[in-house]
C-alpha cells in the first residue's frame, strides 16, 4: 500500500515539475547563489579582487566574540525587534478586528486602502516624511503650538522613540493583514454562541477570538521581528547617533569600510541567532496556535 502511494505521488508530481521549475530557478539565482557567495566571503581575509592576497580564516567570526560591541548591539537589535513587534500587535490587532468584524462595505475598503498605502510608497520617502514630522519646528511641533495656548517644544528626531515610530509605521501593515485574514475566517456563529451562553465581551475575546486568530498573530510577529532585527535605514536616518544597531554596523562593513568578509560573518551570526530564537519559540508558538 505504501509503495502504491509513493508511486502515485511521484506520478502526480511529474506534471507539476515544469510549473515548479521557474520558481526554483528564481530561488536559486536570487537567494541560494548570493547566500553561498556570502558564506564563502565570510571565511576570507579579504575580497578576491585583482592584486589582493586572501586566505581562509575564522577571524571574522572570532571578532564577534572577542569584541563586546557586537554582542551589545545584537542584544539591542533583538530588544528593538521585540518592542516593535509588541507595538505592532497593540496597534495592528484591534485595527484588523475592526476591519474583519465591524466595518462593512465601502468603509472597510477605504480603511483597508489606508492600511496598505505604505506598501505603495518608497521606504526612504516614508522615513524622511517622519523626519519632517518629528523634528523641531516640524509638522507635529507646529500643529500642536498652533492649537495649545502654551508653548511646547517637540523634537523626537535622532532618538530611540523616533526609530520605534518609523519601524512600527513600516511594519504594522503586516500585522494587520495577517490578523485580518484569520479574524475574517472566524465564523460569527461562534462569537454569538459564546455570548448566548452568558460570556462577556472580554471573555469572548480571550477565549474565542484571540485563540482562533493566534496563527495570524504568530505569522505577523515573525514577519515583523525578523526584518526589524537587521534593519538599518530607520535607525540610521531617524536615530542618528542613538540609532547605532547591529544592522547599521553590518551596513557600514559593506558600504563604508568595504570589509565584506566581516560584514558577511556578522550577517550569518545574526541569521543563526534569529533561527535559534525561532526554533526555541516554535514549541510554544505551535501550542498556542
Amino acid at each position: 500500500m505504501a509503495d502504491q502511494l509513493a508511486i502515485g505521488s511521484r506520478r502526480g508530481l511529474r506534471p507539476a515539475l515544469p510549473l515548479l521549475l521557474p520558481a526554483y530557478l528564481w530561488l536559486t539565482v536570487a537567494i541560494f547563489l548570493p547566500l553561498s557567495a556570502m558564506v564563502f566571503f565570510s571565511f576570507m581575509t579579504d575580497l578576491p579582487l585583482a592584486g589582493k592576497d586572501w586566505a581562509f580564516t575564522l577571524g571574522n567570526y572570532a571578532a564577534f566574540f572577542s569584541q563586546s560591541l557586537y554582542s551589545t548591539l545584537l542584544f539591542a537589535s533583538l530588544r528593538l525587534g521585540l518592542e516593535v513587534t509588541l507595538w505592532c500587535v497593540v496597534i495592528g490587532y484591534p485595527a484588523a478586528y475592526v476591519l474583519a468584524k465591524v466595518l462593512k462595505g465601502r468603509s472597510r475598503e477605504a480603511i483597508f486602502l489606508l492600511v496598505i498605502l505604505p506598501f505603495w510608497s518608497n521606504g526612504l520617502v516614508r522615513i524622511f516624511s517622519w523626519a519632517m514630522v518629528l523634528r523641531e519646528g516640524g509638522i507635529l511641533d507646529t500643529a500642536l503650538n498652533a492649537v495649545l495656548p502654551f508653548k511646547i517644544n517637540i523634537d523626537l528626531m535622532y532618538s530611540y522613540p523616533a526609530v520605534i515610530i518609523g519601524l512600527v509605521h513600516s511594519y504594522v501593515p503586516y500585522m494587520v493583514l495577517t490578523c485580518y485574514l484569520t479574524l475574517q475566517a472566524i465564523d460569527d456563529s461562534l462569537i454569538e454562541a459564546g455570548r448566548s451562553l452568558g460570556a462577556s465581551r472580554r471573555q469572548v475575546l480571550w477565549r474565542v477570538i484571540i485563540p482562533l486568530s493566534m496563527p495570524g498573530l504568530i505569522a505577523g510577529s515573525a514577519l515583523i521581528f525578523v526584518p526589524v532585527v537587521g534593519s538599518f535605514m530607520e535607525p540610521r536616518i531617524l536615530g542618528g547617533r542613538t540609532g547605532t544597531f547591529y544592522g547599521t554596523v553590518i551596513e557600514d562593513q559593506f558600504v563604508a569600510v568595504f570589509n565584506w568578509p566581516l560584514g558577511a560573518a556578522l550577517s550569518f551570526i545574526l541569521l543563526a541567532v534569529v533561527l535559534i530564537i525561532l526554533a526555541l519559540a516554535a514549541p510554544v508558538l505551535r501550542r498556542a496556535g
